[in-house]
């Protein structure tokens, strides 16, 4: 019963996530009142969520490894600015507990960062990018955590560079869930750009 409850939770997230961003790539015009509406559906899930969850339960354990799929979304920083209005990707994650509140973190995954309407009629394409990360979440109470990631993005298209990968975040998890924001910095061969983004996954014991 829990399982199907997840599973059916777990869609509805990603298709209001999904709808959101489609909703802000058509209207760019608007970027201010539609980033409102994408954060508004984030708190909405994270709350129903929160309605239909026990929060007390311990998130991290000492020598226990962990597996995650993430859906992520962000709205581009830097020199993708000039390009994309936003950036969706999805992730795997893998976690082993160093201690009750310390875990390190594999993550690998695809973003792709699409291309403003005008770009694209100019010819220009999106920027896919796969991220290779290493990291650590380190839980200051049971469910809320600062984590850290460091690694290399390696851009997909056709003589694309491979930039160097940091990136902070702040996030609530519990066996199964993990809501986090985060920023994503590429940076290398002078062009730096990054993301600002929530990341929303599902995990289990392995």
């Amino acid at each position: 019963m829990l399982k199907r409850l997840f599973n059916v939770l777990w869609q509805r997230i990603c298709k209001s996530l999904v709808v959101n961003l489609k909703f802000i790539y058509k209207t760019s015009q608007q970027k201010m009142k539609n980033s409102t509406k994408l954060i508004a559906s984030a708190v909405t899930a994270v709350a129903l969520f929160l309605g239909t969850t026990d929060v007390k339960a311990q998130t991290n354990e000492k020598s226990a490894w962990r597996l995650g799929f993430g859906v992520e979304a962000g709205l581009p920083t830097g020199n993708a600015k000039d390009y994309s209005n936003f950036q969706l990707g999805g992730t795997a994650r893998l976690q082993y507990g160093v201690a009750d509140n310390l875990a390190l973190t594999l993550t690998s995954g695809y973003y792709n960062f699409f291309a403003k309407e005008e770009i694209s009629d100019l010819g220009g394409s999106d920027i896919g990018i796969v991220p290779v990360k290493i990291g650590i979440k380190s839980f200051f109470t049971d469910n809320l955590y600062v984590g850290a990631e460091a690694g290399a993005g390696f851009e997909t298209a056709e003589g694309g560079n491979t930039k160097l990968l940091l990136s902070p975040a702040l996030g609530w998890a519990d066996k199964h869930w993990d809501f986090g924001v985060k920023y994503e910095n590429f940076s290398g061969q002078s062009n730096n750009y990054g993301a600002v983004g929530l990341r929303v996954a599902y995990g289990f014991g392995l």
